[in-house]
């Protein structure tokens, strides 16, 4: 089932049944149905029924997410992302109804919707396409990170045949917002201290989270950890951390430094040591909205990490 997201007066949730009537009166216009690729014009009212019965069996079975952009109590439109899982990839795509035009309101939607699949989905990027003539959808796809990657000629059930589109591409850095500004030069840079563990099962299978939707870096798998406060040892913050983040309880004579990672990253200077834990009271549950998974070493490369987790990989996979 689609998840029910908000952005700003909008909310974005799963089509229902009820959606039907309105969601005929929307998309039943040719100013609007034109720039649709699948859709025929006129749009019979039963399609309506049996477009909304598909998407639930399309988010069911995990091949696609469709969301009601409802404003009010009101449906005004669609966005929705369909995944080609072979290539790391899905498309997006979305329209309001007419009276809707011109408020902002499909940027919302449409950057959203992809802020989620980033975080949410086995993706590496997001994929659309617009009709030459419709300028201000193009507009929007450049707004939340999209970039032009070619043209081509796409099916338009509506026009009766093929038209003219521009083919877009963004990857998960550029729909991720922008980091904040950086810190004035004279201003001295710091350097952060963050500690990780890679929590190692029987099985010889390593721990990864997923960095959940609405944090930095959204989407990405990483080696569980956390920032060292102050007045904090590296071994007192992960203890912290894991107990926070994922229930389990370590023992500082249970954790062994392993490695670490020393990265300029911008605006502070990264400094991470990476633990290894092989016993632990408890088992780990995603506390703070991440996903878990439990990883064979020799399929960790499989997981898309923050540049820092990288350089860890093959020394795990020569330990393990």
């Amino acid at each position: 089932m689609s998840p029910t997201l908000s952005a700003g007066p909008l909310t974005l949730r799963a089509l229902r049944e009820t959606d039907a009537a309105d969601l005929h009166r929307l998309i039943n216009d040719w100013s609007v149905v034109r720039m649709l690729s699948r859709p025929p014009f006129p749009y019979p009212r039963d399609l309506a029924d049996a477009w909304i019965a598909d998407t639930r069996r399309q988010a069911g079975e995990g091949s696609a997410f469709h969301f009601a952009v409802i404003r009010d109590d009101a449906l005004i439109g669609c966005v929705g992302v369909s995944l080609d899982r072979s290539r790391r990839e899905a498309n997006l795509g979305y329209w309001l109804g007419r009276d809707h035009w011109g408020q902002g309101l499909a940027t919302l939607a449409a950057g959203r919707a992809a802020r989620w699949a980033m975080a949410s989905l086995p993706i590496e990027r997001l994929t659309a396409f617009v009709a030459f003539d419709n300028p201000a959808s193009a507009a929007v796809l450049r707004r939340i990170g999209f970039s032009d990657s070619g043209q081509g000629r796409q099916p338009f059930l509506s026009r009766g045949g093929d038209h003219p589109v521009t083919h877009f591409t963004a990857t998960r850095d550029a729909i991720t917002p922008e980091p904040a500004p950086a810190e004035p030069s004279a201003t001295p840079r710091r350097t952060l201290l963050v500690v990780a563990a890679a929590l190692i099962d029987s099985a010889q299978r390593v721990l990864l989270a997923r960095r959940p939707e609405g944090k930095p870096l959204a989407g990405l798998w990483e080696f569980p950890g956390g920032k060292v406060e102050a007045q904090e040892s590296p071994e007192q913050a992960l203890i912290r951390e894991f107990r926070e983040e994922l229930g389990v309880d370590l023992a500082a004579n249970c954790v062994a430094p392993f490695t670490f990672v020393s990265q300029d990253c911008g605006r502070f200077h990264l400094m991470m040591p990476l633990y290894l834990c092989r016993r632990w009271h408890g088992v780990p549950q995603p506390r703070e909205g991440q996903e878990l998974a439990w990883v064979d070493a020799a399929r960790l490369e499989d997981y898309p990490m923050p540049e820092p987790d990288k350089p860890l990989i093959p020394l795990l996979r020569e330990l393990l």
